[in-house]
């Protein structure tokens, strides 16, 4: 029992060590507030910096199941949604598309959650992440990085991020490539109060379409 409590006591450490060291060098970088995701891939990482503050609902949606914080139907509670999942579709020169439970672009996570759209949001340069969809309100799991500026999915597709680091992988990743893990990074006040499952229960549990 002791052995057990040391050991998880030492991993925690660890981990928070990880982590600080993660903030740290994202600091150096000139990043000093804001929250990050590292998709790391067969081909290497890709880093991205996630807009929480202008679409909250799709960061959270992206952080909880990245994290394995917010029920659904793929993955145990606690089991991080996006491991071992792949690009199931290369639209060359256009986007790559990732995220599927089923891997051929048919899965989600057992829910819709509604459209939110920013003006200040634009599919106008490579490296945009936003949620794929099959029409307005369908988002899920599903997302989508841009190859080049995309300006017919304006409006379209829900933005909440865009790559700061890693576009070589971007454009490396071929169909079939895994993502390995998406590790999520807090920098500041605001990104550490940012708290995905509750404000996904408060705005996504109510502008949500439950599949059966």
């Amino acid at each position: 029992m002791q052995f057990k409590i040391l050991l998880t006591y030492f991993i925690c450490l660890f981990l928070s060590s990880c982590f600080s060291a993660k903030q740290k060098e994202f600091r150096k970088n000139g990043y000093k507030h804001g929250i990050f995701a590292e998709i790391t891939t067969q081909k290497g990482v890709i880093t991205a910096k996630l807009e929480f503050e202008k679409s909250p609902l799709a960061v959270a949606n992206f952080i909880g199941l990245a994290q394995g914080i917010i029920p659904n139907i793929i993955k145990k509670a606690g089991e991080p949604f996006y491991d071992g999942l792949k690009f199931h579709r290369v639209l060359q020169g256009y986007m790559i598309i990732g995220g599927c439970p089923n891997g051929d672009g048919t899965g989600n996570p057992g829910y819709y959650f509604f459209d939110e759209f920013n003006e200040f949001l634009k599919h106008d340069k490579p490296g945009v992440l936003s949620m794929q969809n099959i029409g307005a309100n369908t988002n899920g799991s599903i997302f989508n990085i841009t190859l080049k500026s995309t300006p017919v999915l304006d409006n379209k597709n829900v933005i909440f991020g865009y790559v700061i680091n890693g576009m070589d992988v971007v454009n490396s990743i071929q169909q079939g490539d895994i993502i390995s893990k998406v590790e999520i990074i807090k920098i500041g006040r605001k990104a550490k109060a940012f708290n995905p499952l509750k404000i996904f229960k408060k705005n996504g549990f109510d502008n949500m379409i439950q599949l059966k």
